[in-house]
């Protein structure tokens, strides 16, 4: 999973080499050549990016100072728990399951709805999120994925810094991904166009919801500031956190009972099952890209799974993907 800023103004032509077939699984991935001179354009995607990722943490240390002196309301709590479970879902199941893997096809409303719902949780617009992540499954862990945990290479001091890297430091690199290459399908949608280029209204919209939701049912300004705090800021932050914990950790820790591609790590960590609505069964992912549900062995909650299972039902959702026991048996280590 991946999480990309509005497209930048052109400082650097996007990602469209295919990288060398040389790599050894355990070096470093050879160096991207020389960056450019940063001009304006690329300066602002730096700075929107850290606001982006900085603003929300900082948020976690005010939330944290406030819980201390009691200043949080039922409210609060409510709301960011809709909130977090509305955008997670049009992260996974939308932006993810959907549009990047076509484990499933819905019909136009959900579509757009769910696109709409994944904007909202300031993940980046959905056709550059798609972009990223097509890039990420057709390069996984060598030269060419975006956000790798092996990019310093398979040592101690390597893995640390490529921890990092994966998590949040790629988010720096403004290394971009060419939609043109990767999601030419979502470019040639108009719905999902216009959902891309309405992003900055709908981060804006996603702090604007619970603001005044919380002075709506609280009466008071202060009711609406400790929303925003919570079901605003704080959230966006964890599920931020939890994204990019799928990114970094789901490569580097847990289990993998499913065979996947040569270098591709993807592991299953079951501590994040739940915060990531079946995403962290990354392991099946990666060897079935797209297959509908990723928790597929006894025990293995997979919230997005249930919710595409739901649409199915409701007859907005359809092509669904559904595993079976021939396709698991053939993927198994």
């Amino acid at each position: 999973m991946s999480l990309t800023s509005s497209p930048a103004p052109a400082a650097r032509p996007p990602n469209t080499a295919t990288p060398s077939r040389a790599y050894d699984g355990t070096s470093p991935f050879p160096p991207d050549g020389p960056a450019p001179a940063r001009d304006g354009g690329d300066r602002l995607y730096l700075a929107v990016t850290a606001v982006i990722v900085v603003v929300p943490f900082v948020a976690v240390g005010l939330a944290g100072w406030l819980l201390w002196g009691s200043f949080i309301h039922v409210t609060d709590i409510v709301l960011a728990l809709v909130l977090y479970t509305v955008t997670g879902l049009g992260v996974t199941v939308g932006f993810h399951r959907g549009l990047t893997h076509g484990g499933y096809r819905a019909v136009r409303p959900v579509r757009v709805a769910l696109a709409v719902a994944g904007s909202m949780a300031f993940q980046g617009d959905v056709i550059g999120w798609v972009a990223t992540h097509r890039r990420h499954h057709a390069f996984t862990d060598r030269p060419g994925d975006p956000h790798s945990p092996y990019r310093y290479g398979t040592h101690l001091r390597g893995q640390l810094r490529g921890l990092l890297h994966a998590h949040v430091g790629w988010l720096f690199r403004n290394d971009r991904t060419s939609a043109d290459r990767y999601a030419p399908d979502l470019l040639a949608d108009p719905d999902i166009r216009a959902v891309a280029r309405a992003f900055p209204l709908l981060c804006l919209f996603t702090l604007a919801l619970p603001f005044a939701a919380g002075w709506a049912i609280g009466g008071t300004w202060i009711y609406g500031l400790t929303a925003l705090l919570w079901a605003g800021l704080v959230r966006i932050a964890l599920l931020h956190h939890v994204t990019w914990s799928v990114n970094s950790l789901c490569h580097l820790i847990g289990e993998r009972p499913f065979r996947t591609r040569r270098h591709d790590r993807a592991t299953n960590l079951w501590p994040l099952a739940l915060l990531s609505f079946g995403e962290s069964w990354h392991n099946l992912h990666h060897a079935d890209p797209t297959c509908a549900r990723h928790g597929v062995d006894r025990g293995q909650i997979d919230l997005s799974a249930a919710v595409i299972r739901l649409l199915e039902r409701l007859g907005w959702a359809y092509d669904v993907r559904w595993p079976t026991p021939d396709r698991l048996a053939a993927r198994r280590t």
